[in-house]
């Protein structure tokens, strides 16, 4: 009696152990195999419905259980989960190629897709079905015997080596942490990270204070410590994640990823593996995105060097630094903001309890999009911290299943993400409700304090939540095209435009209170909040796009002949280099955006998506951020329609005007105001 193989609505957590996953995926993808045959077997002519359709709800079941394995390897995964994750990672991954191998299934999608023109299908319809074409196409189907071969020992080995990657990455973020007993080394540091790293100390049976490399502890620790050496130390095992001579080193996976990709784009007869990517996207090609982050640079740069000099005169002029560091970054700029905008992270805090915040963002997804979010304690959960909830409509009609997880634990990688157990689709004239899921590292509750968010983890919370509306709000009738299933450089526009909420007073009231005394947030502190957001915008700017060139540099050249990790990354940043380099370190071995997540020949797309969701702030600017009209046509144009049309189209419509990068530049104080 598998959990897994029942039927269930929502994921059966607690009744699931670690040994029914592997068996409930081999049923389902022998189940999956089954509606294949089906479809591939019928003797009448394909059409639409029968070959297109019917592939499209095929591996339904698959598709739930693996959601729920792999959200919980990246939430809540121990070793037993990680050891089945190497083993039905490549099945998965040879399940995928049958299909998009299967010459009978693809003669079917082939002809009716030659038949197109014929066939009278909506906008969506016709999206659904180029898509599985091209599926099918860009992935092998038009491939001689010998060469799908090659392809599919490629793909089993890509999947291998991305969980490599990423368990390397969390093994070394756990192996690190600091240890220190004499409180007077920690002067500078608030007392709230004080008590926190006094909780883990606990938690792992020590005195004193400790201190790891998950984000709630390592910023502000390297934000507010005075002591430059322990600064240092802490960076430096920040920077070196899978670049150390032990077992978790990266650099071999890295090498093989990027040569096993572009492998596998020559294969498909594509130049490189980021032709092969932007083909798909909104970007279209690596030039264009190169173009595009050129463009950016030339206006970003001569102020990211201001920027750099000033920061650099400031602590020279403040410790008598005479080269700034890495570990210095954050440090100095903390305190140079403090100065000019007089403006203290840590005076916010109070301001932010994460209740208030969640209850913020309900508040402010139902002024827009007339959502209400009412916490419930019958849905099963995987750990007694994630939040569950059901999301109505005003007219109490059931709209999702919404599942929060916000605080740091030893089986949960580092970052914060928005992730799915279920997809929204039309079937049987069922309009099928989706379950949506946000998982964060924030700063956990003291045994004084409940959990109080830095103003940067406020903003984080937003853009997931954008994220979670763009899947909540989805209404489509096709499982592959609903919510987040849209152009990867378009996937960011929900979210990022949702943090512009977090800098508007009219927005912040209605959140921002005081966990004791429940005072409103000062009026002041938002004017500040509002001034310092452009605060070394230059540098941040740099900062974003020398990933993406990174990331670029990897995917859209011929990488056989690269031999050091560390030499490629030095010269792909050479145009955004700011800081010395550190010699121990390195960036690529713990990227797990493009080398673990599905961010290859991708990163460029949070600045791209940047300058859609300024032009898109503008707009609701105009007419006033609540402003109904503005909101619903978002909704009706952006959110609820996923990836049905082409992106640019849907955005068009919403904003009746293709996006200009000026928006993004005013906001970011790029562009100086003639």
């Amino acid at each position: 009696m598998n959990p897994l193989l029942q039927d269930f609505n929502t994921a059966p957590f607690s009744k699931i152990e670690s040994h029914h996953y592997q068996p409930a995926i081999e049923k389902a993808i022998e189940m999956a195999k089954a509606e294949i045959d089906v479809i591939v077997s019928n003797p009448e002519k394909p059409t639409f419905e029968n070959t297109i359709v019917a592939l499209d709800f095929a591996g339904e079941k698959l598709n739930r259980i693996t959601s729920i394995f792999f959200n919980l390897n990246a939430a809540e995964t121990n070793d037993e989960i990680q050891k089945i994750a190497q083993k039905v990672s490549p099945l998965l991954s040879e399940f995928r190629n049958d299909i998009t191998l299967n010459e009978g299934l693809f003669a079917k999608v082939k002809a009716v897709f030659e038949s197109k023109d014929n066939l009278q299908l909506s906008p969506e319809q016709t999206m659904l079905l180029e898509k599985q074409y091209k599926g099918f196409a860009r992935n092998g189907a038009n491939l001689s015997e010998e060469n799908k071969i090659k392809l599919r020992k490629i793909d089993t080995e890509l999947s291998k080596l991305s969980l490599q990657f990423g368990e390397n990455v969390l093994a070394e973020t756990n192996a690190f942490e600091l240890h220190i007993l004499d409180e007077k080394e920690l002067a500078g540091l608030p007392e709230s990270a004080k008590e926190a790293a006094q909780e883990i100390a606990k938690e792992k049976d020590k005195e004193g204070f400790v201190f790891t490399l998950d984000f709630p502890s390592y910023i502000p620790f390297v934000t507010y410590v005075e002591n430059r050496e322990l600064r240092k130390k802490m960076a430096i095992a920040a920077g070196k994640k899978g670049f150390q001579n032990n077992e978790f080193n990266n650099e071999n996976i890295v090498l093989n990823i990027v040569r096993l990709r572009h492998e596998r784009a020559n294969l498909l007869r594509y130049k490189s593996h980021a032709h092969f990517v932007l083909e798909e996207r909104m970007a279209e090609t690596p030039e264009k995105v190169m173009e595009f982050s050129n463009e950016l640079l030339q206006k970003a740069k001569p102020a990211a060097q201001r920027e750099f000099k000033h920061l650099e005169n400031y602590a020279k002029k403040l410790d008598g630094i005479e080269q700034l560091e890495k570990w210095d970054g954050a440090y100095y700029a903390e305190k140079l903001k403090k100065e000019l905008f007089d403006l203290d992270q840590e005076q916010l805090k109070p301001y932010f309890q994460l209740e208030n915040v969640i209850e913020g963002v309900f508040t402010i997804a139902e002024k827009l999009y007339d959502l209400q979010f009412k916490e419930v304690f019958n849905i099963d959960k995987y750990h007694q911290d994630v939040k569950t909830y059901e999301v109505y409509d005003t007219q109490n009609n059931f709209i999702a299943v919404f599942y929060a997880d916000f605080h740091p634990r030893k089986g949960k990688r580092n970052g914060a993400w928005m992730t799915s157990y279920k997809s929204q689709f039309i079937q049987n004239q069922i309009n099928e409700r989706p379950h949506v899921s946000i998982v964060c590292n924030f700063t956990k509750p003291t045994a004084t304090k409940p959990s109080l968010l830095t103003f940067n983890e406020v903003t984080t919370l937003f853009h997931e939540f954008g994220h979670a509306l763009h899947g909540m709000l989805a209404n489509t009738t096709y499982t592959s095209l609903s919510g987040t299933s849209v152009s990867w450089d378009f996937v960011e526009l929900p979210s990022q435009i949702f943090e512009n909420w977090c800098y508007e007073p009219e927005a912040l009231a209605l959140f921002a209170k005081h966990y004791k005394t429940g005072e409103t947030i000062p009026m002041k502190y938002i004017e500040k909040i509002k001034e310092s957001a452009s605060f070394h915008e230059g540098m941040q700017t740099l900062r974003q796009l020398s990933f993406g060139i990174l990331d670029m540099k990897w995917h859209s050249g011929n990488p056989s002949e690269i031999s050091s990790v560390k030499d490629f990354e030095l010269a792909a940043f050479e145009d955004t280099k700011l800081y010395p380099d550190v010699a121990e370190n390195c960036m690529s071995t713990s990227f797990s955006h493009i080398f673990q997540g599905g961010y290859s020949a991708g990163y460029y797309s949070y600045k791209w998506a940047e300058v859609l969701d300024a032009d898109a702030f503008e707009y609701f600017l105009e007419k006033g951020i609540f402003d109904k009209e503005v909101a619903t046509k978002f909704k009706e144009n952006v959110l609820s329609k996923g990836g049905t049309e082409k992106p640019m189209e849907l955005y068009k419509r919403f904003r009746g005007k293709e996006p200009k990068p000026d928006a993004l530049l005013k906001r970011a104080g790029l562009l100086k105001n003639h």
